[in-house]
């Protein structure tokens, strides 16, 4: 017997733009390569030569390059220079330095999609392998917490869903959702130096305003995990939000005052989720759930969590090594919240 499962935090629909999919690591782009590689200008002449191709192989590559936003200058005398990289999540540029060893795709992108974690749902369905990675430029339906539409417009933010296929049961699921909010948070520190709060279950915190998310959903099958789509949305660039979210929600861009690359982040967040997922399938949780709390602005604090019509008050005493907020709602009385959302 199969169930579907959520958790919530990133992305529905229908029409989506034509897919560019990786199956491995590919070499790079040899006109790429060198162009990198160049301090200045390299004429045509040399690179055909070099990599061994004709000068309109050359030419061809080199306006596929610009068509998908590279900026190269071409001079009569003097040849190629590139001038600058594309903020784009392209699948040359995330696996270009990338070090991981299992979560190194497949690698699917897109101009445009509904959802990434419904895509990647797809992609599951049709027997992907752990590792396969879903990233778009934009999202039409994201999903946030409870169905919420997550705001996603392209070119600004990280959309990006990851599919895994641990061998646990699915009472682990909320274990997983913590472990990918701390690998966030050492992704952020590292690459932006700034460390974020984490809210409790899944959301990502600067001056006190959500800047990202995480949607865990799983399938199983009796009593273990077939599969398990990790989402994770960040607000990057976005200077303005909804009126409805404006006071509420920010980005890395408005808290630093300046605008990041995107590519370096999700590169972070791999290669930090990936030792952390390792840790967790060696049941090392508990060390896990340590560096959470230190990241969590929810623990000590009065909370109020919604659980459809009805709502818990009280302290936010600890959370539970399967991941339950412990509430403590009057003296020696103690509530465990496995779901729902803190309010206020």
């Amino acid at each position: 017997m199969k169930s579907k499962t959520k958790d919530p935090g990133a992305s529905r629909g229908r029409a989506r733009s034509p897919e560019v999919s990786i199956n491995s690591i590919p070499p790079a782009d040899p006109v790429l390569r060198a162009l990198k590689a160049s301090a200045g200008f390299i004429s045509g002449e040399a690179l055909a030569a070099g990599l061994g191709l004709s000068r309109m192989a050359v030419w061809k590559r080199i306006h596929r390059l610009k068509a998908r936003g590279y900026v190269i200058e071409g001079s009569p005398r003097l040849g190629y220079r590139l001038l600058e990289v594309p903020d784009k999540l392209l699948p040359e540029e995330i696996v270009h330095g990338l070090r991981t060893e299992l979560l190194r795709g497949p690698l699917h992108y897109f101009d445009l999609l509904p959802s990434t974690n419904d895509r990647a749902k797809e992609l599951a369905a049709a027997q992907a392998p752990e590792g396969t990675l879903v990233v778009a430029e934009g999202q039409s339906a994201g999903r946030g917490r409870l169905g919420r539409q997550w705001e996603s417009p392209a070119g600004l933010g990280l959309y990006v869903s990851l599919l895994l296929r641990p061998p646990l049961p699915p009472h682990e699921l909320p274990q997983i959702t913590l472990t990918t909010a701390v690998a966030v948070a050492r992704a952020l520190e590292r690459v932006v130096g700034v460390a974020p709060g984490i809210k409790w279950p899944n959301d990502l915190l600067l001056d006190g305003k959500k800047v990202g998310g995480i949607l865990t959903e799983m399938e199983t099958e009796s009593d273990q995990i077939r599969h398990l789509v990790v989402g994770l949305g960040i607000n990057v660039n976005n200077r303005e939000f909804p009126e409805e979210i404006a006071e509420t929600a920010t980005s890395l861009a408005l808290a630093l005052g300046r605008p990041l690359a995107r590519v370096p982040l999700l590169q972070a967040w791999l290669e930090e989720f990936e030792g952390l997922y390792r840790r967790f399938l060696a049941r090392e949780f508990p060390a896990i759930l340590k560096e959470w709390k230190h990241y969590a602005v929810t623990l000590g604090s009065q909370v109020a969590v919604r659980q459809g019509h009805a709502t818990i008050r009280g302290l936010a005493r600890e959370v539970a090594l399967d991941g339950a907020l412990l509430i403590e709602t009057a003296p020696g009385e103690v509530v465990r919240v496995t779901s729902g959302e803190i309010v206020g």
